[in-house]
């Protein structure tokens, strides 16, 4: 088990320095304004109906399920939208866009970058852990390949977590055996099965609940399921899939 969670773990962070949003303290570049993801969307279907394609980044297949369809405004500006969003990460911003159901009927939304950075550190103190003795500080194991990790062990005072975009309330930070820190948000699809509609058949991966319902896609997420008792469960099996 160590060895599998050793793999990867000396990979640099996407987004890891603090200084990486030289704006991010404009209020006006933090909230997901619906006029602003209305442009994006209506530029990004008369891309799709001119060209036949979507304006989006080449990825591949180790890309995370959220982050494989992130909108390329270069193919964007000028002819189809003059310039990015202000909150876009492109112009000053906190948000990535991306395109959920694209299959289907491609829908803009947006990543919060801001947690980026709380994970990014956390991975660098478990990095430098690692380097120093060889393997992970796990404090519980609570599913297969899923692991609470000792803070304490890496000098935090309280367990990590990132601010929620979904509600006002903290996320914990979890690492999986294949050496990934990524976000619980049991406690927003708690609230989200409580406050809204659904029908899931069983089996199926709930975490559509997030971005149906809010602007934002779940970061760095892991699947869930509902329980006997409707209540969300890890998946890690489905991750794979």
């Amino acid at each position: 088990m160590r060895q599998a969670i050793i793999v990867g773990l000396s990979m640099s962070l996407l987004l890891l320095s603090g200084c990486l949003f030289p704006d991010d303290q404009r209020a006006e570049n933090r909230i997901a304004y619906p006029d602003q993801l209305q442009s994006v969307q209506l530029a990004v279907r008369q891309f799709q109906t001119d060209t036949g394609v979507l304006p989006i980044r080449t990825f591949d297949e180790t890309t995370s399920l959220y982050q494989r369809y992130v909108i390329d405004f270069n193919q964007l500006s000028p002819r189809y939208l003059q310039q990015p969003p202000g909150t876009a990460f492109e112009n000053g911003g906190v948000f990535q866009y991306v395109l959920v159901n694209v299959e289907e009927d491609p829908e803009v939304k947006v990543i919060d970058l801001t947690s980026q950075r709380e994970v990014g550190q956390l991975q660098q103190r478990l990095n430098d852990y690692m380097r120093k003795h060889q393997y992970a500080p796990i404090k519980e194991m609570i599913d297969v390949g899923l692991f609470i990790l000792d803070h304490e062990a890496l000098n935090y005072k309280e367990a990590p977590h990132v601010r929620s975009p979904y509600h006002d309330t903290l996320l914990p930070l979890l690492l999986t055996n294949d050496g990934e820190i990524i976000i619980d948000y049991r406690i927003d699809l708690n609230m989200m099965l409580n406050e809204y509609d659904h029908q899931f058949a069983e089996g199926e991966d709930i975490r559509s609940l997030l971005y149906e319902n809010s602007p934002f896609v779940p970061l760095r997420s892991v699947p869930y399921v509902l329980d006997d008792n409707q209540e969300p469960i890890y998946a890690m099996e489905l991750r794979k899939k």
